[in-house]
């Protein structure tokens, strides 16, 4: 595609009128009192993005598209959704083979307005002047009447940059604008907005293996300004690197500064919540582990807790104090925790936070893709760990939690091999009934058709599971993937 010049000179003096999408016969339901960040069409219902790189669309293998599944009174799947593309009216660019449009998703309101928008990283987009895999971030903005106009956030600068790998938005700055993080092959980048001026800067540069950096925004230093967490890793050449690291806003240099760092942890996902209901933002690494020996003791707590997959927590503290001086670690094998940890679970691999059972104490919700059930490898798994006075451990280390996955009862469908159930996991309040619901994703189910599950009120009672059949998307031969990624709140 050409490469857009149009800038968001704010965060997204977002979109005005409908782009032309058509909305289906069952849209969702009329207002709702409560409002959720994720609400794209206005209702007052949460939405959910489900992003699906691997979808065909105009013929195109791999263009990848959006689908915005509509929230209501009986949550997301059963009130309609829409598909948004690049052969969207006014999305920019054009479907081709290898976009991977929505490889990353975000629904966020950016400017405030009780709207969301819909951030969308396409990794493989070739970008003129600038080349192939470039990558992009586009923002389309939401409406009761569908998308509205979208624009360009940031293209790659350069042939393999794959900008939009992942993508993140927060008010790091403090100054009420939104700054939208990109991650691409090797690089984290930052549009940050202060005052009427919008500038690009790094984040950081560095081998990152060809993994899409892991990305979370939080009060880590509980300054009340909140902050970036990025993770990435790679092994062998150049050298072996692995780094979690906080950053924030320097107002004075105009730059992300680094402010507290943990080496050698390898970590697929990250998320931030208050599990012990301090006020003080914390960190879970999702499937932390060792990468190499760097003389840094246990960097994802102790080494046996990595088995399948571990969980480790960095705890914040008040504002004199510092943050991750106190850690947990649980895998399957902790107290509480249902299953047993074993190679190739990838216990932690999705992590979302809600406070579902509404005791002030953020929750964490866990995915393991790779766990088996039964006989069945790879059918995986999804866990709610719940918040306590200690954090998601008590004082025995034991942790009090939820398990679900395809036979468990009350949960639509059978474990099979490779549904990696627990791939993508979110949660948002679909319904507006002021208890978060959990959403579970799973690209391999049905031959990789892929298929997302409702868990209302992070319960298996009244869960129900959409797909492409049930929400009346094309789907061509080739394999989908629905259900990774995720993006709700």
């Amino acid at each position: 595609m050409p490469h857009s010049r149009r800038i968001l000179t704010c965060a997204v003096a977002a979109a005005a009128a409908a782009a032309g999408a058509v909305l289906p016969t069952g849209g969702a339901a009329t207002a709702a009192p409560r409002t959720a960040t994720s609400d794209f069409n206005g209702d007052g219902y949460a939405d959910l993005a489900v992003g699906v790189p691997d979808g065909t669309v105009g013929g195109e293998a791999e263009a990848g598209y959006v689908n915005v599944v509509w929230g209501g009174p009986k949550g997301v799947g059963a009130h309609g959704s829409i598909r948004v593309t690049q052969a969207t009216p006014e999305v920019p660019g054009t479907p081709e083979a290898g976009d991977r449009f929505g490889a990353s998703v975000v629904l966020t309101d950016l400017n405030g307005d009780g709207t969301a928008e819909l951030l969308a990283g396409a990794p493989g987009e070739d970008v003129t002047d600038r080349g192939t895999d470039a990558g992009t971030v586009i923002v389309v903005g939401g409406s009761k009447s569908g998308p509205g106009p979208g624009a360009t956030v940031l293209t790659g600068p350069s042939p393999s940059a794959a900008y939009g790998k992942s993508v993140a938005a927060a008010d790091l700055t403090g100054g009420g604008n939104k700054t939208i993080v990109v991650g691409g092959t090797g690089k984290v980048v930052a549009r940050v907005i202060v005052g009427e001026d919008s500038m690009v800067t790094t984040v950081v540069a560095a081998p990152m293996g060809g993994r899409a950096p892991a990305l979370a925004t939080g009060d880590f230093d509980s300054d009340g300004v909140v902050d970036l967490a990025v993770a990435y890793w790679t092994a062998g050449a150049p050298s072996t690197q692995s780094h979690v690291r906080l950053w924030k806003w320097d107002a004075d240099r105009s730059e992300m500064a680094n402010f507290w760092n943990t080496d050698n942890a390898g970590v697929t996902a990250l998320a931030a919540g208050d599990f012990d209901g301090d006020g003080n933002d914390d960190l879970a690494l999702g499937e932390c582990r060792e990468i190499a020996d760097e003389n840094i003791d246990d960097p994802c707590g102790p080494e046996k807790l990595a088995k399948g997959g571990g969980v480790h927590v960095h705890y914040g503290s008040p504002a004199s104090g510092s943050f991750g001086t106190r850690a947990q670690t649980l895998n399957q094998d902790t107290a509480g925790v249902p299953g047993v940890a074993e190679d190739g679970d990838r216990f932690g691999a999705a992590l979302a936070v809600a406070d579902v059972d509404r005791d002030g104490r953020d929750d964490l919700i866990a995915g393991a893709p790779g766990e088996a059930i039964g006989s069945e490898a790879g059918a995986g798994a999804a866990w709610l760990l719940r918040g306590g006075a200690r954090g998601l451990l008590d004082a025995q280390g034991a942790a009090s939690s939820v398990a679900w996955n395809q036979d468990t009862p009350g949960v639509p469908g059978v474990a099979e091999a490779r549904d990696a159930f627990g791939a993508a996991v979110s949660a948002g309040d679909h319904n507006a009934d002021g208890v978060p619901d959990v959403t579970v994703g799973s690209p391999g189910e049905n031959a990789s058709l892929g298929a997302a599950w409702l868990l209302p009120k992070g319960s298996a009672r009244g869960a129900a599971a959409f797909s492409p059949r049930t929400l009346d998307l094309p789907y061509p031969s080739a394999a989908q993937k629905y259900g990774k990624p995720l993006s709700s709140r």
